[in-house]
């Protein structure tokens, strides 16, 4: 009788190991992450999707760039956008040119100023399926968002569900 209540506990530990294991998401037990938390390499060569400025808080001009599936999905109209699509955002604050308007004659050109943060889209379905699909990520000097401020992205991108959550339109 004693064997059989251990073999039934020692299946049970397992059971409830098993089932704890898939729940992190990872097979080593580690949460899934929801946060893009390292900047892709080789960013600064991506192509042009488009340029943006924002006003108000922001008051910004951005450089909004892919990597090649994003390139080749904005180019062939592609909605979703494939797992592998990466966009970046590279915000700069603005600032007169004096040099410029003395040319035109009067105030009316602004040039990137200080850089104030880089944004990524990263597209993994399974990786990031809480959010859409996409992982999201914020960078100031280098270091990542924290995550108050990253769980502010999902909510607002996902109001563009009909552009797979992305705002920014090819420019081409």
């Amino acid at each position: 009788m004693r064997r059989i209540v251990f073999a039934l506990v020692a299946v049970a530990a397992v059971g409830v190991v098993a089932y704890i294991g898939p729940a992190y998401g990872q097979p080593n037990g580690e949460a899934t992450p929801i946060f893009v938390n390292k900047i892709p390499p080789g960013f600064r060569d991506w192509r042009l999707i488009s340029v943006a400025h924002e006003e108000g808080n922001l008051n910004s001009f951005a450089a909004v760039l892919g990597n090649d599936v994003a390139i080749r999905a904005y180019r062939e109209g592609k909605v979703p956008f494939p797992n592998g699509t990466i966009i970046a955002a590279l915000h700069y604050g603005h600032v007169p040119s004096e040099e410029n308007n003395k040319v035109f004659g009067r105030s009316q050109s602004f040039v990137a100023g200080a850089p104030t943060n880089i944004q990524f889209m990263v597209k993994d379905s399974e990786k990031y399926a809480t959010t859409g699909g996409w992982g999201f990520a914020h960078f100031k000097d280098g270091q990542p968002g924290d995550e108050a401020l990253m769980k502010t992205c999902f909510p607002c991108h996902n109001q563009a569900k009909a552009r797979d959550l992305v705002f920014t339109r090819y420019a081409p």
